[in-house]
């Protein structure tokens, strides 16, 4: 049994983060930033009455975030895809 709710985010210095970075190949690190950008945009076109501009400005962060998903996924190909429940 894990008791991931009960774990604490701890900063990590930002050397360590480069290290980490220079050993993730450059397209995968620009999908992981192109996806939260994505997701944080489809976030914020929600709600029942979206005009015709915010339905196609939600169509395309979708659009955008199944882009770098598929980019995430193909590099390891091994994780479980799971859906969020939140959108």
């Amino acid at each position: 049994m894990t008791a991931s709710h009960l774990l604490v985010p701890v900063p990590i210095p930002d050397r360590v983060a480069a290290l980490i970075g220079s050993c993730i190949p450059a397209h995968i690190l620009q999908a992981e930033f192109d996806a939260e950008c994505a997701a944080r945009e489809v976030r914020r076109f929600r709600g029942p009455r979206l005009g015709m501009e915010d339905q196609a400005d939600r169509e395309q962060a979708l659009s955008e975030l199944a882009r770098a998903n598929k980019v995430l996924a193909a590099h390891h190909p091994q994780l479980p895809v799971r859906p969020d429940s939140s959108w």
